[in-house]
């Protein structure tokens, strides 16, 4: 099957108002190639983003925690931010670990990018990696952040990632290009629920 077979061809466009602060809500019409069927499709367009791994004099990862209102808790991340319209990935980058953290790294290192989630977003997420950082100010957050910092090892990066504690995924995505914090083979060490069942179908009854 070749790539014509599986584009599907675009009719349409159109903008909806949905009130969103980041996304831009777009609604294309497109043609199935496989059947010829037209189909509507969410596409939620947004500015590109950036993922900073900032690395101080030991090698320790500079890691946030924030609340993150679609889980509902703090999550472990590296820091990060949007790419204001026009401007360069790298200079976001710098930008958003400043304002996050106070920091500054006079070596920066292009890690690549990751598409977020391309079945209804349009953008780019970029990798930087900062080295040696240093703290040059104070935090400069808006009003709608509150951020606290930690400097992590490899090794406690890796142990936050078996525990299931660090699981933002571009964050691990970006680390991942640093550290090789994967185990293998990858074993979650945190317990299932009481009532999951097992690998023979039976309720789990192992106590906690």
């Amino acid at each position: 099957m070749s790539e014509d077979d599986l584009t599907w061809q675009h009719l349409s466009s159109r903008y909806e108002e949905a009130g969103l602060m980041l996304f831009e809500k777009r609604i294309d019409t497109l043609r199935n190639p496989r059947n010829g069927k037209t189909f509507d499709r969410l596409v939620l367009e947004s500015v590109d983003w950036v993922n900073v791994v900032a690395l101080d004099g030991d090698g320790r990862s500079l890691m946030i925690r924030q609340f993150r209102f679609g889980v509902g808790y703090n999550t472990l991340e590296t820091p990060g931010g949007m790419v204001d319209p026009g401007e360069d990935s790298g200079i976001a980058a710098a930008r958003e670990l400043l304002e996050e953290t106070g920091y500054t790294s006079k070596h920066w290192q292009y890690l690549g990018a990751v598409e977020p989630n391309p079945a209804f977003h349009n953008n780019l997420c970029h990798h930087w990696l900062a080295k040696d950082v240093v703290l040059s100010k104070e935090q400069d957050l808006g009003a709608g952040e509150a951020i606290a910092m930690e400097f992590m090892t490899q090794a406690q990066v890796r142990d936050a990632v078996v525990s299931g504690e660090l699981k933002h995924a571009l964050a691990l995505s970006a680390l991942a290009r640093v550290f090789p914090i994967w185990p293998m083979p990858f074993v979650q060490t945190e317990k299932p629920p009481l009532d999951a069942p097992t690998s023979h179908g039976q309720a789990n009854t192992e106590s906690s």
